[in-house]
């Protein structure tokens, strides 16, 4: 028997001083099973730093062949693909030739380094890629916000984002790893 997706009610209050972005999202969002919290904030996470009306939340995890999230065009051209995680340099690839945008948002403990130094100088050639990297300790305290009913209120000024709940505050460092995009 398959196991079933876990609905999250989210609600993001976000202040972005770097695009004077101020709006807040109440959305539902579906937690894959095999999805941890700290996945699934960092999808929230992605969302608040280049939030939109247009961006949207794709199938993520049940298909191979979608981003995280993405803008899609009125013509079904994709405009920006946003991608999490450690992805081979095919899959990268394959983003930067159908996206006119493509961020990468990397996390994980102790392999991100490792991931940067085989990848870096295929990664540097693709003109329209942009990859920040999260530190590991940072997303665990953010999966530590995780809940059924997620209410955030996210402020990103330069290369800092504090996200706080009625319970905490987090900062969180964004570290430009290339910046193309």
């Amino acid at each position: 028997m398959a196991l079933k997706a876990t609905i999250i009610k989210a609600r993001l209050n976000i202040s972005d001083m770097n695009r004077h972005h101020y709006q807040e999202y109440p959305m539902t969002v579906a937690q894959h099973p095999s999805e941890t919290e700290q996945r699934l904030m960092i999808r929230l996470l992605a969302f608040a730093l280049n939030a939109s009306e247009e961006l949207q939340f794709t199938k993520g995890l049940c298909a191979e062949d979608e981003p995280e999230l993405w803008v899609r065009e009125l013509d079904d051209s994709i405009s920006l693909w946003i991608d999490l995680g450690l992805p081979e340099e095919k899959r990268i690839k394959k983003a930067c030739t159908q996206a006119k945008q493509v961020v990468l948002y990397t996390y994980g403990e102790n392999n991100q380094s490792i991931w940067w130094q085989k990848n870096q100088q295929k990664l540097s050639q693709y003109k329209n890629l942009t990859i920040v990297s999260l530190a590991y300790e940072q997303t665990q305290q953010l999966a530590a916000m995780a809940s059924r009913s997620v209410d955030l209120t996210i402020t990103i000024e330069d290369n800092e984002v504090w996200v706080s709940n009625n319970e905490q505050t987090l900062q969180i460092t964004l570290t430009s790893l290339l910046a193309q995009g």
